[in-house]
């Protein structure tokens, strides 16, 4: 005699997910990254504090982290080092922008048009490997001191940058959706709005990001080779006035400065690209 299979809900219990240790969450991971960058802060400045005091190092050359780090905090209680620290934000800003507005319309223009990019190509593979730096005597001579002398390195350096991600871009959209606009024909900027800007916005954040931390070099090269007012200019002074310890802390301020450059632009990128799957997996990982 067979008995029937009985029916799931008939006095019976339902099935349940075998229990056991779950992966971490978001929160957890993300605390374990902040918990590592802090062990690797801190190992690091233990190592900076204890090689000054080996025959390895001379502290009269490579200052304690203690000593440069106090020597930091007794500048930041200064105007002047604010003063420098928004002369160096303005320029890095200002150039970034520029740079940004001029890379992202002429990409555009230029990505658009296959046969001006074809006539467009060479010129930019022979200017865009021209390193900025290479440019100061030339901005000196223009601009002298003068902040307009940073901002033409600036914007020369971060242009590029963003420039050939945005014809990356541009060159990405789907020929089929790029057809089936035509099919409903719709004219040159709807196309641009609504299928070309979609497309070429991560490559122009991209090209944001890297154009950023390009700039944040080059406005501290620049203030600190030609002399104009900044955290560069700062720190030629110190190192001429034979004052380690504040050239090693200007430089950690600048490093700082650098981090939150970085991740403030990563925190753009992610508000603006909430929609594209690369940034929805990195949030829901």
């Amino acid at each position: 005699m067979t008995t029937s299979p009985t029916r799931a809900g008939a006095g019976h219990a339902p099935a349940t997910a075998p229990s056991g240790p779950q992966p971490p969450g978001r929160g957890s991971a993300s605390v374990r990254t902040v918990s590592l960058g802090l062990c690797g802060i801190v190992l690091f400045l233990l190592a900076w504090e204890l090689l000054p005091r080996t025959p390895a190092a001379d502290p009269q050359y490579l200052p304690p982290a203690s000593t440069v780090l106090a020597t930091l905090a007794e500048r930041a209680a200064t105007a002047q080092f604010w003063g420098a620290v928004g002369d160096t934000v303005l320029a890095w800003g200002s150039g970034l922008a520029i740079a940004a507005v001029a890379a992202t319309v002429l990409g555009l223009v230029v990505g658009s048009v296959p046969l001006l990019r074809a006539y467009t190509a060479s010129t930019v593979e022979f200017l865009r490997p021209i390193p900025s730096v290479a440019l100061i005597p030339l901005a000196i001579l223009l601009y002298g001191t003068d902040i307009r002398s940073t901002l033409l390195l600036v914007v020369y350096a971060a242009f590029w940058q963003i420039y050939v991600q945005v014809l990356h871009g541009v060159a990405d959209v789907d020929p089929v959706a790029e057809e089936t606009a035509r099919s409903y024909r719709l004219g040159r900027l709807a196309r641009i709005r609504y299928l070309v800007w979609p497309t070429a916005l991560p490559y122009l954040l991209t090209g944001l990001r890297l154009g950023a931390a390009v700039a944040l070099i080059l406005t501290i090269t620049a203030q600190l080779v030609i002399g104009s007012p900044g955290l560069g200019q700062e720190i030629a002074v110190a190192q001429s006035s034979g004052a380690p310890d504040v050239v090693y802390a200007l430089i950690v301020a600048t490093g700082v400065l650098g981090v939150l450059v970085n991740t403030g632009v990563r925190a753009v990128e992610r508000r603006a690209l909430h929609w594209h799957p690369s940034v929805r997996g990195e949030v829901s990982a």
